[in-house]
Protein backbone atom coordinates (compact mmCIF):
# COMPACT_ATOMS: atom_id res chain seq x y z
CA UNK A 1 0.00 0.00 0.00
CA UNK A 2 1.13 3.64 -0.33
CA UNK A 3 -0.44 5.89 2.08
CA UNK A 4 -0.14 9.56 1.67
CA UNK A 5 -0.40 11.85 4.46
CA UNK A 6 -1.99 15.44 5.07
CA UNK A 7 -0.04 18.31 4.10
CA UNK A 8 2.00 19.49 7.30
CA UNK A 9 1.35 15.87 9.21
CA UNK A 10 2.91 16.10 12.58
CA UNK A 11 5.88 13.36 13.41
CA UNK A 12 2.96 12.10 16.43
CA UNK A 13 0.21 11.68 13.80
CA UNK A 14 3.05 9.64 11.27
CA UNK A 15 3.90 7.73 13.80
CA UNK A 16 0.46 7.05 14.94
CA UNK A 17 -0.32 5.68 11.26
CA UNK A 18 2.57 3.59 11.17
CA UNK A 19 1.77 1.94 14.02
CA UNK A 20 -2.26 0.97 12.73
CA UNK A 21 -0.03 -0.60 9.41
CA UNK A 22 2.12 -2.34 12.07
CA UNK A 23 -0.94 -3.82 13.84
CA UNK A 24 -2.68 -5.17 10.28
CA UNK A 25 0.89 -7.11 10.16
CA UNK A 26 2.58 -4.83 7.51
CA UNK A 27 5.89 -3.23 7.47
CA UNK A 28 6.92 0.08 6.78
CA UNK A 29 9.57 0.02 3.58
CA UNK A 30 10.21 3.49 2.81
CA UNK A 31 9.17 7.06 3.70
CA UNK A 32 9.67 10.09 1.39
CA UNK A 33 8.26 13.32 0.47
CA UNK A 34 9.45 16.79 0.61
CA UNK A 35 5.68 18.48 1.38
CA UNK A 36 3.96 15.58 1.95
CA UNK A 37 5.23 12.53 3.81
CA UNK A 38 4.40 9.07 1.88
CA UNK A 39 4.98 5.89 3.81
CA UNK A 40 5.50 2.66 1.96
CA UNK A 41 3.56 -0.74 3.63
CA UNK A 42 4.28 -3.98 2.54
CA UNK A 43 2.79 -7.34 3.74
CA UNK A 44 -0.16 -9.82 3.75
CA UNK A 45 -2.53 -8.49 6.11
CA UNK A 46 -6.48 -7.58 5.33
CA UNK A 47 -6.18 -4.91 2.98
CA UNK A 48 -9.44 -4.06 2.71
CA UNK A 49 -9.98 -3.37 6.66
CA UNK A 50 -6.44 -1.93 6.78
CA UNK A 51 -7.42 0.60 3.97
CA UNK A 52 -10.70 1.59 5.56
CA UNK A 53 -9.13 2.03 9.15
CA UNK A 54 -5.93 4.15 7.58
CA UNK A 55 -8.65 6.28 5.58
CA UNK A 56 -10.90 7.02 8.73
CA UNK A 57 -7.86 9.14 10.06
CA UNK A 58 -8.00 12.91 10.03
CA UNK A 59 -4.00 12.82 8.87
CA UNK A 60 -4.26 10.36 6.23
CA UNK A 61 -4.86 12.34 2.25
CA UNK A 62 -5.11 8.79 0.94
CA UNK A 63 -4.48 5.24 0.84
CA UNK A 64 -3.95 3.28 -2.52
CA UNK A 65 -2.98 -0.72 -2.62
CA UNK A 66 -0.49 -1.93 -5.19
CA UNK A 67 -1.71 -4.73 -7.47
CA UNK A 68 0.99 -5.79 -9.01
CA UNK A 69 3.09 -8.58 -7.15
CA UNK A 70 6.68 -7.10 -7.41
CA UNK A 71 5.70 -4.20 -4.84
CA UNK A 72 8.81 -2.51 -3.99
CA UNK A 73 10.28 -2.26 -7.29
CA UNK A 74 7.16 -1.11 -9.13
CA UNK A 75 6.07 2.21 -11.06
CA UNK A 76 3.05 2.12 -8.13
CA UNK A 77 5.06 1.84 -5.39
CA UNK A 78 7.77 4.86 -6.38
CA UNK A 79 7.30 6.77 -9.37
CA UNK A 80 10.07 9.31 -9.22
CA UNK A 81 12.92 6.70 -10.92
CA UNK A 82 15.56 5.22 -8.81
CA UNK A 83 19.06 6.31 -9.28
CA UNK A 84 22.01 3.50 -8.41
CA UNK A 85 25.25 5.06 -7.53
CA UNK A 86 28.77 2.83 -7.81
CA UNK A 87 31.80 3.87 -6.85
CA UNK A 88 30.27 6.76 -5.85
CA UNK A 89 30.87 9.18 -8.89
CA UNK A 90 29.23 6.63 -11.52
CA UNK A 91 25.37 7.20 -11.47
CA UNK A 92 22.93 5.15 -13.64
CA UNK A 93 19.22 5.82 -13.49
CA UNK A 94 19.52 9.70 -14.37
CA UNK A 95 20.29 12.35 -16.99
CA UNK A 96 23.88 10.89 -17.86
CA UNK A 97 24.00 7.60 -19.89
CA UNK A 98 26.14 4.98 -18.55
CA UNK A 99 28.52 2.45 -20.93
CA UNK A 100 30.27 -0.56 -19.59
CA UNK A 101 32.64 -2.07 -20.88
CA UNK A 102 35.09 -5.07 -21.27
CA UNK A 103 36.23 -8.27 -22.16
CA UNK A 104 34.06 -11.26 -21.15
CA UNK A 105 36.69 -13.15 -19.09
CA UNK A 106 39.82 -11.64 -16.82
CA UNK A 107 42.20 -13.88 -18.78
CA UNK A 108 45.82 -12.53 -17.85
CA UNK A 109 47.09 -9.04 -16.30
CA UNK A 110 48.04 -7.66 -19.47
CA UNK A 111 44.63 -8.39 -21.27
CA UNK A 112 42.72 -6.85 -18.48
CA UNK A 113 44.90 -3.78 -18.20
CA UNK A 114 44.58 -3.34 -21.89
CA UNK A 115 40.83 -3.32 -21.83
CA UNK A 116 40.55 -0.88 -19.10
CA UNK A 117 42.75 1.43 -20.67
CA UNK A 118 40.77 1.13 -24.05
CA UNK A 119 37.61 0.79 -22.49
CA UNK A 120 38.49 4.25 -20.91
CA UNK A 121 39.61 5.80 -24.10
CA UNK A 122 36.16 5.23 -25.79
CA UNK A 123 34.26 6.69 -22.82
CA UNK A 124 33.19 4.11 -20.65
CA UNK A 125 32.72 4.23 -16.86
CA UNK A 126 32.53 0.73 -15.86
CA UNK A 127 34.75 -1.75 -16.44
CA UNK A 128 33.27 -5.55 -16.79
CA UNK A 129 35.19 -8.64 -16.46
CA UNK A 130 34.50 -12.03 -15.30
CA UNK A 131 35.98 -13.48 -12.28
CA UNK A 132 34.15 -16.18 -12.21
CA UNK A 133 32.42 -17.94 -15.48
CA UNK A 134 29.64 -20.34 -15.82
CA UNK A 135 29.59 -22.11 -19.00
CA UNK A 136 27.87 -24.12 -20.68
CA UNK A 137 30.77 -27.16 -20.81
CA UNK A 138 32.92 -28.16 -17.74
CA UNK A 139 35.81 -28.08 -20.20
CA UNK A 140 35.44 -24.23 -21.05
CA UNK A 141 37.82 -22.11 -19.32
CA UNK A 142 36.05 -21.05 -15.67
CA UNK A 143 37.59 -18.12 -14.85
CA UNK A 144 40.81 -16.77 -12.17
CA UNK A 145 38.41 -16.58 -9.30
CA UNK A 146 40.14 -14.47 -7.07
CA UNK A 147 43.36 -13.72 -8.58
CA UNK A 148 40.73 -12.43 -11.22
CA UNK A 149 38.90 -10.18 -8.80
CA UNK A 150 42.36 -8.61 -7.93
CA UNK A 151 43.47 -7.97 -11.44
CA UNK A 152 40.17 -6.14 -11.70
CA UNK A 153 40.76 -3.82 -8.86
CA UNK A 154 44.66 -2.97 -10.49
CA UNK A 155 42.66 -2.37 -13.62
CA UNK A 156 40.47 0.23 -11.55
CA UNK A 157 42.94 2.17 -9.93
CA UNK A 158 44.91 2.61 -13.07
CA UNK A 159 42.55 3.72 -15.26
CA UNK A 160 39.33 5.19 -12.15
CA UNK A 161 36.90 2.85 -13.84
CA UNK A 162 34.25 1.35 -11.52
CA UNK A 163 34.24 -2.42 -11.46
CA UNK A 164 31.34 -4.76 -12.59
CA UNK A 165 31.56 -8.30 -12.20
CA UNK A 166 29.62 -11.57 -11.83
CA UNK A 167 28.92 -13.36 -8.82
CA UNK A 168 27.30 -16.89 -9.15
CA UNK A 169 26.65 -18.16 -5.54
CA UNK A 170 26.08 -16.71 -2.29
CA UNK A 171 28.99 -18.28 -0.83
CA UNK A 172 31.08 -16.29 -2.78
CA UNK A 173 29.31 -12.70 -1.98
CA UNK A 174 31.39 -11.35 0.92
CA UNK A 175 34.16 -12.02 -1.76
CA UNK A 176 33.33 -10.80 -4.59
CA UNK A 177 31.50 -7.44 -2.95
CA UNK A 178 35.16 -6.90 -1.31
CA UNK A 179 36.55 -6.18 -4.79
CA UNK A 180 33.95 -5.24 -6.98
CA UNK A 181 31.70 -1.84 -7.15
CA UNK A 182 28.88 -3.46 -8.58
CA UNK A 183 27.75 -7.41 -8.23
CA UNK A 184 26.26 -8.85 -11.68
CA UNK A 185 23.96 -11.55 -11.42
CA UNK A 186 24.64 -13.48 -14.87
CA UNK A 187 21.12 -14.94 -17.04
CA UNK A 188 21.39 -18.52 -15.52
CA UNK A 189 21.47 -17.10 -12.21
CA UNK A 190 18.52 -14.64 -12.20
CA UNK A 191 16.43 -16.81 -10.10
CA UNK A 192 19.23 -18.41 -7.43
CA UNK A 193 17.33 -17.13 -4.55
CA UNK A 194 19.93 -17.85 -2.16
CA UNK A 195 21.85 -15.76 -3.93
CA UNK A 196 19.49 -12.45 -4.00
CA UNK A 197 18.90 -13.16 -0.59
CA UNK A 198 22.49 -12.71 -0.11
CA UNK A 199 22.63 -9.89 -2.48
CA UNK A 200 19.99 -8.01 -0.52
CA UNK A 201 22.43 -7.64 2.23
CA UNK A 202 25.75 -7.15 -0.12
CA UNK A 203 25.52 -3.20 0.48
CA UNK A 204 26.45 -2.78 -3.11
CA UNK A 205 24.35 -1.86 -5.98
CA UNK A 206 23.15 -5.46 -8.23
CA UNK A 207 23.08 -5.71 -11.91
CA UNK A 208 20.09 -8.16 -12.71
CA UNK A 209 20.43 -10.40 -16.17
CA UNK A 210 17.23 -11.00 -17.54
CA UNK A 211 17.15 -15.21 -17.82
CA UNK A 212 17.51 -16.82 -21.25
CA UNK A 213 13.95 -18.02 -20.98
CA UNK A 214 12.02 -15.66 -18.05
CA UNK A 215 9.34 -13.66 -18.60
CA UNK A 216 9.23 -9.94 -17.91
CA UNK A 217 7.72 -10.39 -14.50
CA UNK A 218 9.53 -13.46 -13.39
CA UNK A 219 12.84 -10.86 -13.97
CA UNK A 220 10.76 -8.40 -12.01
CA UNK A 221 9.92 -10.99 -9.16
CA UNK A 222 13.78 -11.61 -9.05
CA UNK A 223 14.62 -7.75 -8.23
CA UNK A 224 11.87 -8.07 -5.62
CA UNK A 225 14.00 -10.36 -3.88
CA UNK A 226 16.83 -8.18 -3.76
CA UNK A 227 15.28 -5.02 -3.02
CA UNK A 228 12.52 -6.68 0.20
CA UNK A 229 15.56 -8.04 1.51
CA UNK A 230 17.33 -4.53 2.18
CA UNK A 231 18.95 -3.32 -1.18
CA UNK A 232 17.48 -0.40 -2.71
CA UNK A 233 20.48 -0.60 -5.51
CA UNK A 234 19.34 -2.96 -8.32
CA UNK A 235 19.66 -2.32 -12.19
CA UNK A 236 17.61 -4.39 -14.82
CA UNK A 237 19.73 -6.09 -17.54
CA UNK A 238 18.03 -7.17 -20.90
CA UNK A 239 20.52 -9.44 -22.87
CA UNK A 240 18.82 -11.32 -25.06
CA UNK A 241 16.64 -14.51 -24.82
CA UNK A 242 16.03 -17.96 -26.12
CA UNK A 243 13.58 -18.25 -29.25
CA UNK A 244 13.19 -20.48 -32.29
CA UNK A 245 15.59 -18.18 -34.15
CA UNK A 246 18.98 -19.50 -34.93
CA UNK A 247 20.93 -16.19 -36.84
CA UNK A 248 21.51 -14.52 -33.46
CA UNK A 249 23.06 -16.30 -30.01
CA UNK A 250 20.01 -14.75 -28.71
CA UNK A 251 16.97 -12.74 -29.33
CA UNK A 252 17.36 -9.47 -28.39
CA UNK A 253 13.71 -8.37 -26.71
CA UNK A 254 14.41 -4.25 -27.49
CA UNK A 255 11.01 -3.95 -26.26
CA UNK A 256 11.19 -4.76 -23.20
CA UNK A 257 13.47 -1.84 -22.26
CA UNK A 258 10.50 0.47 -22.92
CA UNK A 259 8.27 -2.25 -21.22
CA UNK A 260 10.34 -2.26 -18.26
CA UNK A 261 10.43 1.49 -18.45
CA UNK A 262 6.85 1.64 -17.50
CA UNK A 263 6.26 -1.15 -14.94
CA UNK A 264 9.43 -0.22 -12.65
CA UNK A 265 11.65 2.41 -11.22
CA UNK A 266 14.72 0.98 -11.48
CA UNK A 267 17.34 1.92 -14.08
CA UNK A 268 17.53 -0.74 -17.37
CA UNK A 269 20.12 -1.40 -19.75
CA UNK A 270 20.93 -3.50 -22.66
CA UNK A 271 23.58 -5.74 -23.37
CA UNK A 272 23.75 -6.53 -27.20
CA UNK A 273 26.70 -8.52 -26.95
CA UNK A 274 25.12 -11.52 -25.52
CA UNK A 275 21.58 -10.74 -27.14
CA UNK A 276 23.14 -11.38 -30.99
CA UNK A 277 26.63 -13.45 -30.29
CA UNK A 278 27.70 -11.22 -33.52
CA UNK A 279 30.18 -8.29 -33.11
CA UNK A 280 28.77 -6.62 -36.33
CA UNK A 281 25.39 -6.57 -34.75
CA UNK A 282 26.28 -4.93 -31.67
CA UNK A 283 27.12 -1.33 -32.88
CA UNK A 284 23.46 -0.83 -34.22
CA UNK A 285 22.09 -2.38 -31.64
CA UNK A 286 23.88 -0.11 -29.26
CA UNK A 287 22.14 2.85 -31.24
CA UNK A 288 18.79 0.88 -30.82
CA UNK A 289 19.53 1.32 -27.65
CA UNK A 290 19.94 4.74 -26.67
CA UNK A 291 16.87 5.56 -29.29
CA UNK A 292 14.21 3.52 -26.95
CA UNK A 293 15.53 4.74 -23.80
CA UNK A 294 18.02 2.36 -21.99
CA UNK A 295 20.01 4.07 -18.97
CA UNK A 296 23.22 2.32 -20.67
CA UNK A 297 24.81 -0.19 -21.85
CA UNK A 298 27.23 -3.05 -21.50
CA UNK A 299 29.83 -4.01 -24.19
CA UNK A 300 32.51 -7.14 -24.71
CA UNK A 301 35.27 -5.74 -25.67
CA UNK A 302 38.75 -7.15 -26.00
CA UNK A 303 42.07 -6.50 -27.50
CA UNK A 304 42.45 -9.22 -29.71
CA UNK A 305 38.62 -11.22 -29.90
CA UNK A 306 40.56 -13.82 -31.73
CA UNK A 307 42.62 -15.27 -29.00
CA UNK A 308 39.57 -14.38 -26.82
CA UNK A 309 39.32 -17.57 -24.13
CA UNK A 310 35.51 -16.65 -24.25
CA UNK A 311 32.64 -14.72 -26.65
CA UNK A 312 35.24 -13.37 -28.78
CA UNK A 313 32.92 -13.55 -31.73
CA UNK A 314 30.99 -10.61 -30.36
CA UNK A 315 33.94 -8.83 -28.52
CA UNK A 316 34.23 -5.69 -30.43
CA UNK A 317 38.14 -4.83 -31.35
CA UNK A 318 40.13 -1.61 -30.63
CA UNK A 319 38.86 -0.07 -34.03
CA UNK A 320 35.14 -0.98 -34.09
CA UNK A 321 34.94 -0.43 -30.31
CA UNK A 322 36.32 3.33 -30.43
CA UNK A 323 34.42 4.08 -33.79
CA UNK A 324 30.99 2.86 -32.44
CA UNK A 325 31.53 5.46 -29.45
CA UNK A 326 32.09 7.84 -31.64
CA UNK A 327 29.16 7.27 -34.01
CA UNK A 328 26.89 6.80 -30.53
CA UNK A 329 28.07 10.13 -29.32
CA UNK A 330 25.46 12.41 -31.35
CA UNK A 331 22.78 9.47 -30.15
CA UNK A 332 23.96 9.80 -26.51
CA UNK A 333 23.61 13.46 -26.19
CA UNK A 334 20.46 13.65 -27.50
CA UNK A 335 19.40 11.29 -24.70
CA UNK A 336 20.93 13.52 -22.19
CA UNK A 337 19.14 16.27 -23.40
CA UNK A 338 15.98 14.72 -23.23
CA UNK A 339 16.76 13.28 -20.10
CA UNK A 340 18.01 16.76 -18.84
CA UNK A 341 14.13 18.58 -20.22
CA UNK A 342 12.19 15.95 -18.45
CA UNK A 343 13.54 16.08 -14.91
Amino acid sequence: MIISMKKHATQQEINGVVEVIQQFGYRIHEIEGEERVVIGAIGTGDTSVCLQTLESMDSVEKAVPISVPYKFVSREFKNRRTTVTAAGNVHIGNSKFVVMAGPCSVESEQQILKSAELAAKGGAQVLRGGAFKPRTSPYDFQGMAEEGLKLLAKAREQTGLAIVTEVMSDADVALVAAYADIMQVGARNMQNFALLKALGKCGKPVLLKRGLSSTIRELLMSAEYIVAHGNNDVILCERGIRTFETATRNTCDIAAVAVLRELTHLPVILDPSHATGKRSLVPPLCKAGVAIGADGLIVEIHPNPQKAVSDGAQSLDPALWLKMMEDLGPYIALWQKDKAQAV
